[in-house]
């Protein structure tokens, strides 16, 4: 069974940057595609962004040109590089295979983006 642990979330200022990561237990993750998720207070969970495990991605149209997901199979990792980053990105960040399976939801990593 695989295992996902977010980490990296913080409190930035409009403008800055953040870079996520999922480290992923389990010799299943590369045959996955991996999403990062992300909900909002008051709101529901949406797809950010997700990459397939040939390199392919696909971002939400609200973070296209900003944001960046990767993934090294060799570390079981995924990654999201956030830029430019906006108020209404705040909201706790979770991944999860693509599309999303309950059972592995994490407790996800809190990103605030405020002056």
């Amino acid at each position: 069974q695989v295992q996902l642990v977010e980490s990296g979330g913080g409190l930035v200022q409009p403008g800055g940057s953040l870079r996520l990561s999922c480290a992923a237990s389990g010799s299943i993750f590369r045959i996955y595609a991996m999403g990062w998720y992300r909900q909002a207070p008051g709101k529901q969970r949406e797809l950010v962004a997700a990459i397939v495990s040939g390199g392919s991605t696909n971002y939400a149209d609200s973070v296209k040109g900003r944001f960046t997901i990767s993934r090294d199979n060799a570390e079981n990792t995924v990654y999201l590089q956030m830029n430019n980053l906006k108020p209404e990105d705040t909201a706790v960040y979770y991944c999860n295979v693509y599309p999303p399976n309950n059972i592995y939801w994490g407790q996800g990593t809190q990103v605030t983006v405020s002056s």
